[in-house]
């Protein structure tokens, strides 16, 4: 409508030359006819440019001045550019310059090098135009798709960042209370079996009951705050309370590591499975994870010699190789059907947490009964061979 405006307030105009008649009922009609179709250019863009191109001819051949209607062709050809392939803008410009030369040629004015410029030029550089545009528009929708793309992925990794933590999460919960609950399961079992016949061995099992369940507190307590709060946005008070607690409630003490392997084992013993520990080899400090997944492993298996065999001894190796690290947990196998069986049956858990945990390093896990009885987990982690000695604490 624009276009069609400005055409016909032209065309009210005087020409610049007498050859060119003055604009009448015709003329406005035609000029009125070529700008219109333009509201539908975008629908079909090379049937409006060839429409408004022929009206054009027809306009020039009635001897009215072109330039009032010169825009609309124009503007149709650079929609053609910028919304079709380059074959039919190549057609549209050739179309609208052949009217441009025409109506050169009608006005026998300025030499025919200067028609044939302005036939070239002009709608050489509306297609141009129309080109550019058009590749823009493809540009700005390729990268919105990118962007779209990017989203979707960026979605899809923190899906499977969430799943990832709460797989971590459901692991550490799980052998934290295994390990601590199993443990008060038997003691409270062994508690309430020689209560009257042995009263001082039960005032130990409920001591050893008090104690455990304490240092589970302690781990869940500061495992469920480093998931609320996180280590850098810990307020002063709660460190005032940490450092006025004991070691275990603790909320941002450090993930259990191999230093802490005694601690498993006295716990265990306090539970009634005497338990053999070895270090071969130079202890040397390691990641804190490969430390954590052989704690974690060691806790496990000696938490299923509390549930399947009560009555047995256990063997924990922990050797330093070089280049890796191997923990093997061994028992005997023994059982003492005398003694109470409060433990509920095992959901199979512990073993696939054993075994995540160990891809999760780079390292293997072997489990399964061993031929002169009992049973047997050999882990095997990779480590850091250029690590200093002397560093995990160990005791001897």
């Amino acid at each position: 409508m624009a276009f069609t405006a400005v055409s016909v307030l032209l065309s009210r105009e005087p020409p610049p030359s007498s050859e060119w008649q003055t604009q009448d009922a015709l003329g406005l009609t035609l000029t009125c006819l070529i700008n219109a179709p333009l509201l539908a250019r975008r629908k079909a863009p090379v049937v409006v440019c060839t429409v408004a191109c022929s009206l054009w001819a027809v306009f020039i051949a009635l001897d009215y001045w072109p330039v009032v209607n010169s825009m609309g062709p124009a503007l149709a050809l650079y929609t053609v550019a910028s919304l079709c392939p380059l074959r039919p803008a190549v057609v549209c410009t050739v179309l609208v310059g052949a009217v441009w030369a025409y109506a050169g040629i009608r006005a026998e004015q300025g030499s025919m090098a200067t028609v044939a410029a302005q036939a070239v030029v002009f709608p050489a550089v509306a297609c141009r135009f129309g080109i550019a545009a058009r590749i823009s528009t493809q540009r700005a929708e390729r990268l919105a798709e990118l962007a779209r793309q990017l989203r979707h992925e960026q979605r899809d990794r923190a899906r499977r960042a969430v799943a990832e933590e709460q797989r971590r999460i459901a692991r550490e919960l799980h052998d934290v209370v295994a390990h601590h609950m199993s443990v008060v399961n038997v003691q409270a079992g062994m508690a309430g079996y020689v209560f009257d016949s042995a009263p001082d061995t039960a005032r130990g099992a409920l001591r050893a009951i008090a104690e455990t369940s304490h240092e589970a507190l302690g781990e869940l307590r500061r495992m469920l705050t480093l998931l609320r709060t996180g280590p850098d946005n810990v307020r002063d008070g709660d460190r005032a309370d940490s450092e006025e607690g004991n070691a275990g409630d603790t909320p941002y003490a450090p993930m259990p590591d191999l230093a802490r392997l005694g601690e498993v084992a006295e716990r265990v013993r306090a539970a009634g499975v005497p338990v053999d520990l070895r270090i071969e080899g130079e202890p040397r400090s390691l990641a804190p994870g490969v430390q954590l997944c052989a704690y974690r492993v060691v806790q496990e298996a000696l938490t299923n010699v509390i549930k399947h065999a009560p009555s047995a001894s256990a063997t924990v190796r922990v050797e330093y190789r070089p280049g890796e690290l191997l923990v093997h947990v061994t028992d005997d196998g023994r059982r003492d059907r005398s003694l109470p069986a409060n433990i509920p049956p095992s959901s199979g858990l512990g073993l696939i947490g054993m075994r995540e945990r160990a891809r999760l390093y780079g390292g293997a896990v072997d489990v399964g009964p061993r031929a002169e009885g009992g049973f047997s987990v050999r882990l095997i982690l990779p480590t850091s061979a250029s690590a200093g000695p002397g560093g995990s604490g160990l005791p001897g």
